[in-house]
């Protein structure tokens, strides 16, 4: 818990959010609680006196909606991750509906939820997945705030060889083939994914848990990934290349095995770009030499230009 709430608190547009004061106009009464909670956590980081501060309040407030967090038994930080998110999106989202023209008579109503969780984390993706017997063609498109990407090697690899395997194109066939409305009965396809929309803050996560039989293992691949300049234009449609170059500002860390692990992280601090260890209570200043490991779990990226949110 405390890492990534460490990372979130990190991420600058977040944190000028939430330190602005904006969130107080968002929130929703019925389920604003957890939000409110997280919003005096990042004030207490940012402007309260002591050097460290304890996120019991939230993980109280949080834990009667997700009892499973309620706890000091450790959680998976991913599942915590989208946890959070989810909960401060839920409570300061706004609905606004758009005219969605179908055919040349008929509009409808389509009710969009944005909030400021939406407008730094989420992605789009279109799946293009084609019938090999007759080769139609459909556009699956779906959203993201986490990408989960496949480790292509036990030993060593790069955040590019991760990115390369899940973004190429795969053949879906016997139990995964898809029904063709063309062909009337299922097919053999290709699928690949692309980027139709970059988000401005994408986070990696680093899929080093898996199965092997009825066994779950870690792997200890050492991932070499990028403190700046990380260009997703190769995996982007072209409307959203020129938005495709990030640089980190936070990696979690798992240490440890399935059963005993412990989290840590590391932050740039907006202001100085220096970076920082946080191991609980415990801060340590750290070359940027020290942000590459073989621990890293999630990547916190944020977009080169980011835009301005409300």
């Amino acid at each position: 818990m405390n890492a990534i709430l460490q990372c979130l608190c990190s991420v600058p547009p977040l944190v000028e959010y939430f330190l602005s004061g904006k969130y107080k106009a968002a929130l929703h009464k019925e389920n604003g609680e957890s939000a409110a909670a997280f919003g005096c956590l990042m004030s207490n980081m940012w402007l309260g006196e002591f050097d460290s501060v304890s996120p019991e309040d939230f993980q109280s407030v949080l834990g009667k909606r997700y009892p499973t967090f309620s706890n000091r038994t450790q959680q998976d930080a991913q599942e915590f991750l989208m946890c959070v998110l989810n909960e401060l999106h839920d409570a300061l989202k706004k609905r606004s509906k758009k005219r969605c023209i179908t055919d040349a008579k008929v509009s409808r109503a389509s009710v969009s939820e944005t909030s400021i969780i939406t407008q730094l984390f989420e992605g789009q993706l279109s799946y293009d997945i084609t019938c090999q017997a007759c080769k139609t063609a459909i556009h699956r498109p779906e959203s993201f705030t986490v990408l989960s990407l496949p480790i292509p090697s036990k030993s060593v690899c790069s955040l590019q060889d991760c990115l390369k395997c899940f973004f190429q194109q795969d053949t879906l066939t016997w139990n995964n083939q898809i029904h063709c409305s063309q062909c009337e009965k299922k097919s053999d396809a290709v699928v690949k994914a692309t980027i139709t929309k970059a988000p401005q803050i994408v986070i990696f996560h680093l899929k080093r848990f898996e199965w092997q039989g009825k066994h779950r293992r870690k792997l200890s691949t050492d991932i070499c990934y990028p403190l700046s300049n990380l260009d997703l234009s190769p995996y982007s449609s072209r409307p959203s290349r020129q938005d495709a170059e990030y640089s980190l500002c936070a990696v979690v860390n798992h240490n440890g095995f399935l059963d005993g692990g412990h989290y840590t992280a590391f932050c740039k601090h907006s202001v100085t770009n220096n970076w920082y260890s946080f191991d609980d209570a415990q801060i340590t200043k750290i070359p940027n030499s020290s942000v590459q490991t073989d621990t890293a779990y999630l990547l916190f990226y944020t977009c080169k230009d980011l835009l301005c949110v409300c």
